[in-house]
């Protein structure tokens, strides 16, 4: 019995001895010791510069662990913090190497979740940088690229939906751009102008604040096109093909604003041009109606003051900007005034070639024979709408006048002042005659 108690007591002296030993065996000697492995020292170091603002040592201290432990885990956001630290220092310098940098993160770390982040920040850079409507808008374009390329390349990123509102932002002051162009060309009365960018505008930029506003110009600019046309000394076979296409095109305006913008100011004036110039006029969904709503409830109030001292800031307004909805993310194609004159030009061509050739005669005048009264002087027939649009005139040869004077001069000196007359006459007698290009509105 007594054996048996004392090899019990052996057995658990030695197995708590063989336990001892492990434990001490696997203790860390510095447990107590703060220790941090080189790499983690230097990042953690330019990050308390980061957080203290001394941007130029947070770069050394991340440069120095970038060079000196190139496969080290921390590289990768040392790279992406260099970046920052140049867009955080704020000077145009900076986020020129701000973007630098973050390109070349996206480059070296393509699958990296940071390379979305990195991408809205080279989007941020122009962002910061973008002017009002008025102003070069280079920057509001190249920001336009960079988010559309974020939500591209990394749609399910989780900042996908800062990227949009920020693209719809963008998108707000570039067609508050393009609709202060298509007003100005519209109150200059440069009607052709004024619908090229009209239909860029709200062909591109659906959730404009103001695209009710852009598509009523639009329609008012087709309308007085039909004035002209009906005023133009062109064939009545032309005159009604081209008032029917700017009607049709003044009535798609129209429609878009009753059928799309039901909510917004101009909807009462839409339907009553309809009903003006004959056409029938749609009736909008509920789905259009709540849609619509939803964009305009989404959009920020401001007070006076608030407007104010925006206006007089640097800063673009983006109150009017939506926050719901898709933004486009592929332009479509541009409407643009050269454009809508080859169409013009090709659809008189046509007409012109329904009629057959036209019959030109030629008779001699003898010398001094004199026009007879009442006959207008030969011309070319001209349709021009505009008086603004006729080109102005040529300048006089004053070589052509001289050596024509001398020549005359020198056939019959006795009559030289005479000649001279003779020679302005038969100038203005060619100004006169001058042929201008054909002018006619455009139904595109």
């Amino acid at each position: 019995m007594f054996r048996r108690v004392f090899i019990t007591l052996l057995l658990a002296t030695s197995l708590l001895t063989v336990v001892a030993c492990k434990n001490q065996k696997a203790a860390n000697p510095l447990a107590h010791v703060n220790s941090k492995q080189p790499d983690k020292v230097l990042f953690d170091r330019a990050m308390e510069a980061m957080n203290k603002k001394q941007y130029d040592v947070a770069r050394l201290t991340l440069q120095t662990l970038i060079n000196a432990y190139p496969d080290s885990e921390y590289v990768a956001r040392a790279k992406l913090t260099v970046g920052e630290s140049w867009y955080q220092d704020g000077t145009a310098a900076g986020m020129t190497q701000a973007e630098t940098e973050f390109r070349d993160f996206i480059t070296f770390f393509p699958n990296m979740p940071e390379a979305a982040e990195a991408q809205l920040k080279i989007a941020e850079i122009h962002y910061r940088q973008m002017g009002k409507p008025d102003r070069d808008y280079t920057h509001a374009r190249r920001a336009e690229e960079e988010y559309r390329q974020l939500l591209t390349q990394y749609p399910e990123s989780k900042l996908a939906d800062t990227a949009r509102k920020r693209l719809l932002e963008v998108q707000e002051v570039l067609a508050e751009r393009e609709f202060r162009i298509e007003r100005f060309y519209f109150m200059r009365g440069s009607l052709l102008a004024s619908i090229a960018r009209g239909k860029t505008l709200t062909d591109t930029y659906p959730l404009y604040s103001k695209a009710d506003e852009a598509l009523f110009l639009l329609g008012q600019a087709y309308e007085q096109q039909v004035d002209r046309t009906r005023a133009a000394n062109i064939s009545e076979a032309l005159k009604q093909r081209l008032t029917k296409d700017y009607l049709d095109r003044a009535t798609e305006a129209y429609g878009k604003i009753v059928t799309r913008y039901p909510a917004m100011p101009r909807y009462a004036d839409a339907r009553q041009r309809l009903k003006a110039i004959n056409r029938p006029v749609p009736e909008p969904t509920p789905d259009a109606i709540a849609l619509n709503k939803k964009e305009l409830a989404s959009r920020t109030p401001t007070t006076h003051y608030e407007r104010f001292v925006t206006n007089m800031g640097k800063r673009p307004d983006l109150s009017g900007a939506t926050r719901v909805g898709t933004p486009v993310m592929v332009d479509p194609q541009e409407t643009d005034a050269p454009k809508l004159a080859r169409e013009i030009d090709s659809i008189v061509k046509s007409e012109i070639a329904k009629d057959g050739p036209g019959k030109v005669t030629v008779a001699a005048v003898g010398a001094g024979a004199a026009v007879p009264e009442g006959q207008p002087a030969p011309h070319s027939p001209e349709a021009a709408v505009n008086p603004s649009d006729i080109p102005a005139q040529a300048p006089s040869q004053l070589n052509e006048s001289e050596s024509s004077s001398t020549s005359e001069a020198a056939s019959s000196p006795s009559t030289a002042p005479n000649t001279k007359d003779d020679s302005k006459n038969a100038s203005s007698s060619h100004k006169a005659k001058k042929k201008h290009h054909l002018h006619v509105p455009l139904p595109f």
